[in-house]
């Protein structure tokens, strides 16, 4: 996968158009669509400008496609608090209708196509 396809990647997962992503990064529409139609390669300054914009990219995906899209840091932040949200949740339920039921395996999916599992803790 070429940077072109990723640089394509964070604007289909924030649903922004070639304009609408250049503004955001702060760089000419021009620039933008030399760098996704192959005649140029990002320079320094647009990929600078890119991890600003989009601070949870990680930058090590953007430069060699390693990885994933978002920063694991970011991942880990987010699933432990849908973990802790999904935890309560299960409990107001289980209070209120007084299922008894048990989770043991919940799955999160992301838009950039990873997942994490989640078993829950043992209190």
């Amino acid at each position: 996968m070429e940077i072109k396809d990723r640089l394509r990647m964070i604007m289909d997962s924030h649903k922004l158009n070639a304009g609408s992503f250049a503004d955001r990064i702060g760089v000419q529409r021009s620039n933008v669509s030399h760098v996704l139609s192959g005649r140029n390669k990002p320079g320094f300054d647009f990929m600078e400008k890119l991890l600003l914009a989009f601070p949870r990219v990680s930058a090590e995906w953007l430069f060699t496609g390693r990885q994933t899209l978002v920063k694991k840091t970011d991942l880990m932040k987010e699933s432990e608090e849908i973990s802790d949200a999904l935890e309560l949740q299960t409990q107001r339920k289980s209070a209120r209708y007084g299922t008894g039921k048990k989770i043991v395996k919940t799955l999160i999916f992301y838009e950039d196509f990873t997942f994490d599992v989640f078993l829950p803790n043992e209190k």
